[in-house]
């Protein structure tokens, strides 16, 4: 892959975080600058941004909805690549996904939305705050050991100005009420995912069979959706008790 050779300078990303609304919609415009820079002139990577706060939900930007999709399928079961790469500081790399054991659940929805192979880079923060890059391809050993450099020297490149954006942006005043609709919209998007694998159907084919499962049952699309993703598969007449 070879990089972009219009790099970004200190003060264009100093212009992004004065010029952002907030912070999610600055996390938003470094994902984009980061895929850009990172995808080579055929083969486009999807890139995110988690950042994880002390007692606060990780926010997510994602230069496509693909990949804000694929982050979220972690926080469900609260593991993943992604996450392990945040909470634990270290580079995750995943040459071929068909190929991966160790998640189950993240490995279904990135091949059902085409992606290969991924790594994640931590972004070096100040505590307690935690942060990484997130770099998603469409085909198998894409980063090659020239890339995985090149893409962590991009992650320290994003460490000052991120630092600056979090202590300018405090974290969000989630209430509990809050935090539980954050968890049951990422419960109800990996369900999705797992349904449109399985199925071999489209999102709002998915979304249908959730429904019709809801109403059969007499329970909320959220808890079936918990359900298929603690068990990896959906049958509708199990979940209806047909």
């Amino acid at each position: 892959m070879a990089g972009n050779d219009a790099l970004t300078t200190a003060e264009e990303y100093q212009d992004l975080l004065l010029e952002s609304a907030g912070f999610a919609e600055f996390l938003l415009g470094l994902a984009a600058i980061s895929a850009s820079q990172i995808a080579d002139g055929t083969a486009p990577v999807l890139c995110t941004i988690t950042v994880e706060r002390d007692g606060a939900p990780s926010t997510v930007a994602s230069s496509t909805e693909e990949g804000r999709r694929l982050d979220e399928t972690q926080y469900v079961a609260d593991a993943g690549p992604c996450l392990t790469a945040v909470r634990q500081q270290t580079v995750v790399l995943i040459d071929d996904i068909d190929a991966d054991t160790r998640w189950g659940l993240y490995a279904r929805a990135a091949l059902q939305q085409g992606v290969h192979s991924m790594m994640a880079v931590p972004i070096p923060t100040d505590s307690p705050a935690r942060a990484a890059l997130n770099c998603y391809a469409q085909r198998a050993h894409a980063f090659d050991q020239r890339t995985v450099s090149r893409v962590q020297g991009h992650a320290q490149s994003l460490s000052r100005i991120l630092r600056l954006a979090l202590r300018l942006h405090a974290p969000e005043a989630y209430t509990g009420h809050l935090r539980n609709a954050l968890k049951s919209r990422a419960a109800v998007d990996a369900a999705i995912a797992l349904i449109m694998l399985q199925h071999r159907g489209g999102r709002e084919d998915a979304l249908e069979l959730l429904q019709v499962a809801a109403k059969s049952s007499d329970r909320r699309i959220q808890d079936i959706a918990r359900d298929i993703v603690d068990g990896g598969s959906f049958s509708a007449a199990r979940l209806d008790g047909g």
